[in-house]
């Protein structure tokens, strides 16, 4: 099966639900996918300064901490001006793509983000700017790329439809979802998607539909990571995703998905001390440092036990760059687009 993944980057869907359904041969796995990384990416890790900056969220996802329904959240809004000043000191240390996430928060209209957007690309020309706040109309995403957003990341969760209502309210819908994703693609966007791995209800099933999706979508970017649970979600129960069967998906995202970006999460290092570095040797190649400022990182609080909720941006990223090196690969600050 292996051979059959690095020579087509393919596998039947019987052949996949065999991988996600028997145990696999890790070292062999993680070889071919570490392979296929150098052939494409080589050594490079790319670094992305990541922005937190609201964790006030319209949605009521089951799986999510900063759901609406969390009363217990403690919610904050970074201005205008705190995030520039995120980028600023971004800037200075070496970053060249800023990544804007947020929860859904309606305080952030069209016109506010766009004159983010505006102000981050005046100050910073030579930076990709990245957003991650949820899903909007075609009409919006047409405004942000004016603006001078060039890169959209929007996890899909899952692309089974009954395994999505299983993790979602009744009113949010995976068509719509899906409908989000392929209009960035159309208007011109390096579109991220990806899935949550060990999520309350997965099946080998719903992971095949997450693949398939995935090839008709072809992302520049799949972000996966292990499911972690929340204390203030339905799910409180449920267990946590687990890491190495993670580990395997991402390879298996690599083989598939040669050309694609994958970041090492923070979910991996939440539920491992090297999960990033594990992830990376799984072949992963992208990392996103914290430049949130220290005193709100510990509300955005997507999940429980998140890493790096201390540590200052000049800090966060000497650490990483040890990290990445430790793993056998070179930290690189550069825009590095996807080769998709």
């Amino acid at each position: 099966m292996l051979d059959k993944l690095i020579t087509t980057h393919d596998l039947s869907d019987a052949e996949l639900l065999r991988f996600f359904s028997e145990p696999q041969e890790e070292a062999p796995l993680f070889a071919a996918a570490d392979a296929v990384r150098r052939e494409y990416y080589g050594d490079e890790v790319y670094m992305r300064g990541l922005i937190e900056f609201t964790n006030i969220c319209k949605n009521d996802c089951y799986y999510c901490g900063i759901r609406r329904s969390n009363s217990h959240a403690v919610r904050y809004r970074l201005t205008d001006a705190e995030i520039l000043a995120c980028c600023d000191e971004g800037y200075d240390l070496g970053y060249r793509t800023f990544v804007l996430q947020g929860g859904e928060d309606g305080f952030f209209t069209d016109d506010k983000i766009c004159a983010i957007v505006s102000a981050i690309k005046a100050a910073h020309p030579d930076c990709a700017v990245t957003l991650s706040i949820g899903e909007k109309s075609r009409e919006s995403y047409q405004a942000y790329y004016d603006a001078g957003a060039r890169r959209y990341l929007l996890r899909h969760e899952t692309a089974d439809p009954v395994h999505y209502r299983k993790l979602h309210p009744a009113e949010m819908s995976l068509e719509n979802r899906k409908r989000c994703l392929f209009d960035l693609k159309a208007i011109g966007y390096q579109v991220g998607s990806g899935f949550m791995i060990g999520s309350p209800y997965q099946t080998p099933e719903t992971l095949l539909s997450d693949i398939r999706f995935l090839q008709a979508l072809c992302p520049a970017m799949i972000g996966v990571g292990p499911y972690i649970t929340h204390r203030e979600t339905p799910f409180a129960e449920m267990p946590p995703g687990e890491l190495h069967f993670s580990l395997r998906i991402v390879a298996l995202l690599r083989l598939m998905f040669p050309k694609a970006l994958i970041p090492a999460t923070t979910a991996f290092a939440s539920l491992h001390a090297e999960g990033r570095e594990l992830a990376l040797r799984a072949g992963a190649n992208v990392v996103m440092p914290n430049l949130s400022p220290v005193t709100v990182r510990k509300h955005y609080d997507l999940y429980e036990n998140k890493v790096c909720l201390g540590d200052e941006a000049a800090h966060c990223r000497g650490c990483m760059e040890r990290r990445i090196a430790s793993a056998g690969y070179r930290a690189v600050v550069a825009v590095g687009d996807s080769l998709v």
